[in-house]
């Protein structure tokens, strides 16, 4: 692909820029980590929604803009430029709609995808538990079916970003444990302000609490609300997670602070440091720098075939596994470029940036699929080794012997 803008992506990159400059007094500031209120992020999604800016590599009859993954990446550069915060239902948009519009009903999709794209509601994803993070079928979340045809929930889902402030969900459940593990599955969508749902944030080192346990205790969800065939929840993942690893820095967008960033930062510190010091900085930036076009470029690649109407493949794994960890390399260079003021929480301008950073990356390794999920992926669907033993993929859950 070409990485210069056509003239009519240039086009396109102005009126972006023209419509943030004119409406940045209702555009939340920050970036990933964003600590503007709900209702701030809020404003700021709709007001970039109904300029036609969010939504929009979703068909039009889904409420979405009917626009290119291009377009889309052109619209993160560019609120990542002006300093605005990125959309609050990035989750919501970038994994759950997608899957709502693959698997949903036509009620569904006309009840939930209008007011998904303009934050009006914000959505989670529902699928880890304590003893399935990198193995998810091994969930065990249950729903079993009533009398009347709803379905009774109970269970715990862990790590779930933003689901402190989310309005739905969808949440991968067990229906069937006499079935092998991927074949026993159903998703729902669930009313996070439903009795018997309780979100108990997770403190992170870092100060914030961006991860949730979530408990559900009697959960009554009507058979309306199911995403799929009962039974057929592992097919309907799939399209999720695959959406979730073009997200989660598989579609060129940098995780944790810009290379750009990182250079203004080295540029005013290396000035202070010896020598040999300054030379070793030198070698990690310039390694960085190398590092982020790479992972960068291979995010293109993906926004390339998903506009020529392919699916994401496993570049988007590669994308995520790289980007993470270049995102740690550079920040741990930018607390060190710190010297003595990394040991305090901010600097004297009140800046702390690289210390909040470097604490909150740790949970990007996991977010997504872990590097271990990822390596695997393409090991075994790129380089073409074999897969490693599972000794439970074809017995009955209950009693399957976990690998």
């Amino acid at each position: 692909m070409d990485f210069e803008d056509t003239p009519e992506e240039a086009a396109y990159r102005e009126r972006v820029r023209a419509y943030i400059k004119e409406h940045k007094s209702k555009l939340a500031p920050g970036g990933r980590y964003a600590d503007a209120s709900k209702e701030d992020q809020q404003l700021s999604q709709a007001t970039l929604y109904d300029g036609g800016f969010m939504g929009i590599g979703q068909p039009k009859e889904f409420g979405g803009q009917g626009g290119t993954p291009i377009q889309q990446a052109i619209v993160n550069q560019e609120l990542a430029e002006a300093g605005v915060a990125g959309p609050i239902n990035g989750i919501g948009m970038g994994m759950c709609a997608p899957t709502v519009i693959a698997h949903g009903s036509k009620e569904q999709q006309d009840r939930y995808l209008h007011r998904l794209f303009r934050a009006d509601d914000v959505w989670c994803q529902l699928f880890s538990e304590p003893a399935s993070g990198s193995d998810l079928a091994a969930l065990r979340t249950t729903a079993v079916r009533e009398a009347d045809g709803n379905w009774r929930i109970n269970g715990q889902k862990v790590w779930t970003t933003g689901a402190q402030f989310s309005d739905y969900g969808i949440l991968l459940t067990r229906t069937d444990p006499t079935l092998p593990k991927h074949r026993g599955l159903t998703m729902f969508v669930v009313d996070m302000h439903h009795p018997g749902v309780t979100v108990r944030p997770l403190r992170q080192m870092s100060g914030r609490s961006q991860f949730n346990e979530v408990y559900f205790d009697d959960v009554i969800i009507a058979d309306e609300e199911r995403l799929g065939d009962v039974n057929d929840g592992w097919r309907v993942a799939l399209t999720t997670l695959m959406n979730e690893r073009v997200n989660v820095g598989g579609g060129g967008s940098e995780l944790g602070v810009p290379a750009e960033e990182l250079l203004k930062h080295a540029r005013a510190r290396l000035p202070e440091l010896t020598e040999e010091n300054r030379a070793l900085a030198k070698r990690d930036l310039g390694a960085i720098l190398v590092d982020s076009l790479g992972s960068r470029y291979t995010g293109h690649r993906v926004l390339s075939k998903l506009s020529k109407g392919e699916a994401p493949g496993p570049e988007a794994s590669a994308g995520k596994l790289s980007g993470t960890r270049v995102a740690r390399h550079g920040a741990d260079l930018g607390v060190r470029l710190l010297g003595d003021d990394a040991v305090y929480a901010a600097t004297s301008d009140g800046n702390n940036l690289w210390q909040s950073t470097e604490a909150g990356l740790p949970g990007l390794a996991i977010a997504g699929g872990t590097n271990e999920v990822l390596r695997n992926i393409i090991g075994e669907r790129v380089l073409g080794l074999p897969a490693e033993p599972r000794l439970d993929k074809t017995s009955p859950f209950e009693g399957a012997k976990k690998s």
